[in-house]
């Protein structure tokens, strides 16, 4: 897609915010999320007003990436065969439609690798 490098997961983005060292960089790219991603982040419940300014701005710096029907038709296949929860299958499906990297930290979405071109990063603090 035009001048974006990646899509990230919805924790990728919570890391980033927290600062942890695994994500570290990762922002300096051309990084897009899903709107299910804007969702997630913005619909958590007693969210603070530092914490939803300190999201917002985060996701300034992305391109939302917006639902279409090629996208929902190809959630419906995720979901099918390979057993994923709604907004998850979402963002891969999102990530599958604009011909996106996709980078999380959840390991469930190896069983996508081939599928989507998926990076897992691994965030063991230690």
């Amino acid at each position: 897609m035009n001048g974006i490098d990646f899509l990230i997961d919805t924790n990728v983005v919570i890391y980033v915010l927290e600062g942890l060292p695994a994500v570290k960089g990762i922002m300096r790219c051309s990084a897009a999320v899903s709107v299910v991603s804007e969702m997630e982040l913005l619909g958590k419940q007693n969210i603070s007003e530092q914490e939803e300014t300190a999201i917002r701005d985060l996701l300034n710096d992305c391109e939302i990436l917006k639902f279409n029907d090629e996208i929902k038709n190809t959630t419906i296949t995720i979901k099918k065969q390979f057993n994923m929860k709604l907004p998850d299958a979402i963002i891969a499906a999102t990530a599958k439609y604009y011909g996106l990297m996709f980078i999380t930290v959840d390991k469930d979405f190896k069983k996508l690798d081939g599928y989507i071109n998926v990076v897992i990063l691994n965030t063991d603090k230690t």
